[in-house]
């Protein structure tokens, strides 16, 4: 499938168009719903995954499990090796809370993830940030979003939360770590990736789900960062200031130097709220939110475009589509 057209219409009408849905954020004046032609047919599922690699370090709780999906095999072998994203490239983030731990009373018999594929097939994302999923839901969701570029390769990385009483993964009803995900398609050649992540000092007390975060770099291209916040506003803020102002500089100085960065992620805070979400966005950064909790927080280098949300029946959060221009 080639990669399609990237010209956005903006659009708040009351009345929604298909899946589209108006952002509540109005204090953000540039948020606004995005438009565009709906893909063409999928092509056959013709994937190559390679095996799942496991990064662990100390301190840094379960290790990070990642893989790289080829959406024909070989294919991603051709064309130079990217240093850098495409000079303007138009480059779209969606974030995906799916709740399906199988605990929560969202969950809807794990349906929420081939309505996660349906959404990621509409809507050609680069890269998708996962919140509330388990272990296998993610190479799943990454082969969806490979079938969406041909000859191209995705990278995909989970973490698991850290489960309070054992001290280990937090797990799923089914058995799997429950936790958060990064799927990022590269736009060139595949030349290996790293992934970051921690356990945050800052922690609920009340609750047994342990909170970290989850960074991705693949050919040098991005960073992509995700997370899922404690649900006690003071402690998601603490959070959140130290990923932004902490952790994503330490993740730059570690991977060889700065690059266009993108964080999406359910952040159990609101704009304009106490504590406010704004108030972890660094300078250098720009947010959109979907006027609840869910927001993307960008590098000033990437220029925004055009946002929307997309309704979703099995999950208690849209899906939060941003779509951004690369300098």
């Amino acid at each position: 499938m080639m990669r399609f057209p990237r010209s956005m219409i903006v659009c708040c009408a009351l009345g929604a168009l298909g899946m589209i849905g108006c952002v509540d954020e109005p204090a953000d004046a540039s948020d606004a719903a995005g438009e565009r032609s709906a893909p063409a047919a999928a092509r056959p599922e013709v994937r190559e995954a390679r095996e799942v690699r496991e990064d662990c370090e100390g301190g840094a709780g379960p290790c990070v499990k990642s893989g790289v999906v080829v959406s024909e095999p070989g294919a991603a072998a051709q064309g130079d090796v990217a240093s850098a994203l495409p000079a303007r490239y138009p480059f779209w983030v969606l974030q995906l809370n799916l709740c399906n731990s199988g605990f929560a009373g969202c969950y809807k018999n794990g349906q929420s993830i081939p309505e996660g594929q349906a959404v990621i097939q509409s809507n050609a994302p680069d890269v998708v940030t996962l919140n509330e999923i388990c272990e296998n839901d993610v190479p799943q969701l990454a082969a969806t979003l490979a079938n969406v570029y041909s000859g191209s390769t995705v990278v995909w990385a989970f973490k698991a939360a850290v489960d309070r009483r054992t001290n280990a993964a937090y797990k799923c009803k089914n058995g799997q770590g429950y936790g958060i995900g990064l799927l990022a398609h590269i736009p060139g050649t595949y030349s290996g990736h790293t992934t970051y992540s921690g356990v945050y000092a800052s922690q609920d007390t009340g609750s047994n789900e342990m909170r970290v975060w989850l960074c991705l770099s693949a050919t040098g291209n991005y960073y992509g960062c995700t997370t899922h916040l404690a649900t006690v506003g003071s402690v998601a803020l603490n959070q959140c200031k130290y990923l932004m102002n902490t952790a994503i500089p330490s993740v730059r100085t570690s991977g060889g130097g700065y690059r266009p960065t993108v964080m999406g992620g359910d952040l159990n805070l609101k704009y304009n709220w106490i504590p406010d979400a704004q108030d972890c966005v660094p300078s250098g950064n720009f947010r959109k939110g979907d006027g609840d909790v869910q927001h993307i927080i960008a590098t000033t280098d990437f220029t925004f475009s055009s946002s929307k949300k997309i309704s979703m029946t099995y999950t208690d959060h849209p899906g939060w589509f941003v779509a951004l221009t690369a300098p």
